[in-house]
Order: structure tokens, then sequence, then C-alpha cells
């Protein structure tokens, strides 16, 4: 764990930080699946494709079963049969994972601004949100589709400390996977890494952070110690 300064606001990401949103990704593209009359997948394949944005996973799931011009080919049209399905069971399997609700009531008690920035499609994040009964918790919400670049890019954090009027060393994101580390440290936010998430199936050590904690809870713990010193 590296030192970490004073910070006024925080960037959580949602799929794998907030919610573990597994089981309607898995439900959703195998209903898919089945449309395409291929065999069901595994959620351990399922969440290797996640966190790049619904484009990615529905393209790297075609390129498992078909030439690469067949999957591009295909992949307009399969994407939209995924946002049929996948608006369908959005919250429905979701859960949120443990010391969020109890971390999010203590950063905000704490004075922090909370932001969520996802990869996933707004609406649908917008709606996640509040199914799980934590949107009031965030001044802002922004998408996959809020700016012209996802994460890994470090565009929708620099939008975020804007809309903030935060530097980003004042904003501090918590992410899961090297997406959310790689966005931070280019957007020259520090990053803090929970490690029950989805890193495309790679150990969270190697991801380049200022410290992995265990919970959204801790988070709150730390940045009491921090603000305080």
């Amino acid at each position: 764990m590296q030192k970490l300064q004073p910070v006024k606001a925080l960037i959580i990401d949602l799929d794998g930080t907030l919610a573990d949103t597994a089981p309607d990704f898995v439900v959703a593209i195998n209903q898919v699946r089945a449309e395409l009359e291929l065999a069901p997948m595994h959620s351990d394949a399922v969440m290797r494709m996640v966190g790049k944005g619904a484009e990615h996973l529905i393209l790297s799931m075609l390129k498992l079963e078909y030439p690469e011009d067949q999957a591009n080919a295909r992949h307009a049209a399969v994407l939209e049969r995924y946002f049929h399905h996948y608006q369908a069971v959005n919250g429905k399997y979701a859960q949120l994972f443990p010391g969020v609700r109890e971390g999010l009531q203590a950063l905000q008690q704490q004075g922090f601004r909370l932001t969520c920035v996802t990869n996933k499609s707004l609406q649908f994040a917008e709606d996640l949100l509040q199914l799980t009964g934590i949107r009031q918790h965030f001044e802002f919400v922004f998408g996959g589709d809020s700016f012209a670049r996802k994460k890994p890019d470090p565009t929708p954090m620099l939008e975020t400390c804007r809309a903030l009027t935060l530097s980003p060393e004042q904003v501090l994101a918590i992410g899961d996977s090297e997406n959310d580390a790689r966005a931070a440290r280019a957007a020259g936010c520090p990053v803090l890494i929970l490690p029950y998430g989805y890193n495309h199936g790679e150990p969270i050590q190697t991801i380049e952070s200022d410290g992995i904690v265990d919970s959204l809870m801790v988070v709150a713990e730390l940045l009491a110690s921090v603000n305080t010193q």
C-alpha cells in the first residue's frame, strides 16, 4: 500500500466493484448463443471478456466461434440481440458485494463526493444502481456511452474530474481491474483495487495501483485515517 494523500471525491467502478453482475452477463450471453444455436458458455469464460463494454464483449464472444470477417459482419445484429436480452435481466441476478452499502454510507457521511464511472451503457448503469438501492449516493453517473472513449482510456476519468471541478490528484479511483487502474494512472488519479471483481482472468497483483483493499468499507476507514492526519 502506497501512502495516499487527502482526497475530496471518489470515482467508483460498477461491475465487479460495487455489484457482482456476472450472473446477469452470463444469462444474457447464453440467451444470445441459444439464438445462434451455439452451446452455452461457462461463467468463467464470459467473465474473462467483461470490462471493456458490451461491444467488446460480443465481438470477443463471436471471435471464439467464427473467423474474424464473419464475426465482424455479425457483430451489430448480435449486439442488438444482446442488448435486448440484457435489458430484461439487468439487475435480476446481480448482488452488491459485501461492505458496499455500508462503505458508500460511511464515505458520504465523511463528506466525500461520490461518482460512478463504468463502461456499461449509461441507461443500464442507472437502472442497476436504482435496482440495488444505491443510486442516491452518487452525484454523477457516467457510462460507456457518456464520452467518446471508454476505460482504459483516461477520458472518462478526466471528464469526471472536470464535472467535479477538481484536479485528478484530488479524486481517488476505485476499481477491480487493469482497465480502471490504467485509466486512473493516465488521468493522474490515485487508484485502489478491490480483490473480488473481474480482472479478465488475470491476478490483481499484476495491476499497477496504489494498493489492494478488501472492501469499500475498508476504503472508507482508510480515507478517514488519511484525511485526519
